[in-house]
C-alpha cells in the first residue's frame, strides 16, 4: 500500500507530518513524500524543509493521496502540473485526503464537487465556492474523500482512516504507541469556543493566502 503526501512551496508543516506520523505506521505500508521536482520543499514560514523523494511523474498512482494545507494552497490552485496529477492518483486511488486549506485543492482539481468536505474554518466559504458542500467538521468521510479541518485534525483523520484500513485495534496500538492523549491548557481549538473578540479579528482580517496558518504569523 503506497502512501503519497503531495509538498509543494509554502505548505504547513503539521498538515504533512502529523497524519505522516500515524499512517507511516500501518502495516505493509510504503510512505512517499512527492513534488512537482525532488527535493527539498520549504513550508509555510520558510523555516523547515521536507524533502520530496518523488516527482510526481514517478508516483501515478498511488492507493492513498494525502494533500496538505498552507498558504501555498492557493497557488497550488493554479498550478495545472500538480491538478493533473491529483486528477489521475484519484482515478484509481482507494483514498483520496486532505488536511486543512488541502481540501482547495482537490476541489481546485474537481475532485469534490456536490460532496461533504472540511477545511480551515476560515476557508470555508471558499471551499464551497469550489464546488464543495463545506462544513464545519472535524473530519468528513464522503465515499473514498476524507477531509480534515484545520492543522491539528490531520492526526484525528489519519487515525479514523487507519481504523477504516487496518481495523479499530491498530489504530488503538497506533495512538497508544504515540501516546496521542490531547489535553490542551485552551479550550479555545474552535471559532465555537474561542474568545469571541480573536475569532472576530482573524474573520475581519479574511483567509488570504498568509493568514490561513497556525497561529497566523
Amino acid at each position: 500500500m503506497q502512501l503519497a503526501i503531495l509538498l509543494y512551496d509554502r505548505f504547513t508543516s503539521l498538515d504533512a507530518v502529523g497524519p505522516f506520523e500515524l499512517l507511516s505506521r500501518l502495516p505493509g505500508a510504503e510512505t512517499v513524500f512527492v513534488a512537482e521536482k525532488a527535493g527539498p520543499v520549504r513550508n509555510d514560514q520558510d523555516n523547515l524543509s521536507l524533502v520530496a523523494d518523488r516527482s510526481l511523474a514517478e508516483v501515478p498512482a498511488p492507493d492513498i493521496v494525502l494533500v496538505p494545507g498552507g498558504p501555498g494552497s492557493r497557488r497550488a490552485l493554479a498550478d495545472e502540473t500538480l491538478l493533473e496529477w491529483l486528477r489521475t492518483a484519484d482515478a484509481t486511488s482507494t483514498w483520496t485526503t486532505s488536511v486543512c486549506t488541502g481540501s482547495l485543492v482537490l476541489a481546485g482539481a474537481g475532485l469534490l464537487k456536490g460532496r461533504r468536505a472540511a477545511s480551515h474554518w476560515l476557508s470555508l466559504d471558499l471551499l464551497g465556492r469550489l464546488g464543495a458542500e463545506p462544513t464545519g467538521e472535524r473530519v468528513v468521510f464522503d465515499g473514498k474523500y476524507v477531509t480534515a479541518a484545520g492543522v491539528s485534525s490531520g492526526i484525528d483523520m489519519a487515525l479514523h482512516l487507519i481504523g477504516r484500513i487496518a481495523g479499530h485495534e491498530v489504530a488503538q496500538t497506533i495512538q497508544l504507541l504515540t501516546e496521542y492523549d490531547p489535553q490542551p491548557p485552551y479550550d479555545a481549538g474552535s471559532p465555537e469556543k474561542a474568545p469571541a473578540e480573536i475569532v472576530a479579528s482573524w474573520r475581519a482580517q479574511g483567509a488570504d493566502d498568509d493568514t490561513v496558518r497556525t497561529g497566523g504569523r
